[in-house]
């Protein structure tokens, strides 16, 4: 335990600080308060030196005067990008890739060869066929013999009438299977030379998803051949806004910051609704002169409906509160003062840095656009352009 007088001792030192704590807080208040003095003593003779400036405490703030510009009534939808100069090239036989001629890129004309199936087992078909066909020439020939001798001797009177009717009859019936055979080998001929996958066009080989090995049928994309060109922007309209679709329609195509890089025009409205997604199909043509864009790619397009003027106002002298956005506008009053009003509006559309306002700002309206957050309904202002 301490002593009785290291206690009295620590008692004596705790008072004087608490004293010395006590004159440094009534300083710094004195202090305060001068200054607040002086503030408002200059607050009061700058205004008795511009009585119209706004009064005793107006804040300079900037405004804008607010115009009536041009704005898209537009709608944007996640559209995708296909090209009508585009050939998917799928096999019109089964069986497995045996040889790919060409590479992903390379540029092929027309009836270049692509790729091999495996043609061994129809090759055997087709020298089937033909042997078939060479049993039956000589069969042919025999019957044409028979015929001929028969014919001779029913014009000496040695064999009868019927005989050379029977002959006549084995003879048409011998060409009749030789002509069957012939078409026979002609279409497993043609068969064979589907093994062997052409390209129908000239144009740029696409992605080659299947190897050498891979089984394939006459479902299995092999590649494609694109030619380039224009594109065809595909949009699906929700069908509320069907009724507004005509052709015509001025259509943009626009990147990730919003930029406007093609544009284009409603070339086709789908007749049908598509009953998954209860969307219209609209078909808009895209010119592709640099290849900026590429086939199946998901882009944004713009669908503009119409336009009509109202006034824009900058985004950073908008505030939203509660789900309301409200501005600041500099109100004349009598004496040639202003002071700032706050005005709930109606937002449009967003245009660049600037929002549409469809309510709430009237053209010519000075729209404060700094120093907005220290400003109150109805406080003294002095507006600068």
């Amino acid at each position: 335990m301490r002593a009785p007088g290291a206690q009295f001792l620590g008692r004596i030192v705790l008072t004087f600080m608490a004293n010395k704590f006590r004159n440094y807080i009534g300083m710094a208040l004195s202090i305060a308060g001068l200054l607040a003095l002086l503030t408002t003593v200059a607050c009061s003779g700058n205004g008795s030196q511009n009585p119209h400036a706004g009064g005793p405490g107006a804040m300079p703030v900037k405004v804008l005067e607010a115009h009536a510009v041009p704005v898209d009534d537009a709608s944007e939808y996640v559209a995708t990008l296909k090209s009508r100069d585009s050939a998917v090239i799928m096999p019109q036989v089964e069986g497995q890739v045996t040889e790919i001629f060409v590479h992903s890129g390379d540029r092929v004309k027309a009836g270049a060869e692509l790729m091999e199936i495996d043609p061994l087992k129809q090759q055997a078909t087709v020298k089937s066929q033909e042997s078939a066909r060479a049993a039956q020439q000589a069969q042919l020939n025999w019957a044409k013999q028979q015929y001929e001798r028969t014919q001779g001797l029913s014009s000496a009177g040695v064999v009868s009438r019927q005989d050379l009717d029977q002959a006549k009859a084995n003879l048409d019936a011998a060409q009749a299977q030789m002509d069957a055979l012939e078409a026979q080998v002609r279409e497993q001929q043609v068969q064979l030379r589907y093994y062997r996958v052409i390209s129908q066009r000239a144009g740029i080989v696409g992605d080659i998803p299947v190897r050498v090995g891979d089984r394939v049928t006459t479902t299995t994309q092999l590649t494609t051949v694109d030619q380039p060109g224009s594109l065809e922007v595909y949009v699906y309209v929700p069908i509320e806004r069907s009724s507004q679709l005509k052709m015509n329609l001025p259509v943009q195509i626009i990147d990730g910051s919003g930029k406007v890089i093609a544009d284009s025009r409603v070339s086709f409205i789908s007749p049908q609704v598509d009953n998954t997604t209860q969307t219209v199909l609209v078909k808009a043509r895209v010119a592709n002169g640099n290849d900026a864009l590429r086939q199946s790619q998901f882009i944004r397009a713009r669908v503009v409906w119409g336009t009509h003027k109202n006034p824009e106002v900058p985004i950073l002298a908008v505030s939203r509160l509660a789900g309301q956005y409200f501005a600041f506008v500099a109100e004349p009053q009598n004496g040639g003062s202003y002071v700032a009003r706050q005005k709930p509006l109606t937002i449009g559309e967003t245009v660049g840095n600037d929002f549409e306002v469809r309510d709430g700002i009237k053209p010519g309206d000075k729209v404060i656009i700094s120093g907005t957050q220290f400003l109150l309904d109805g406080a003294p202002v002095i507006p600068q352009s």
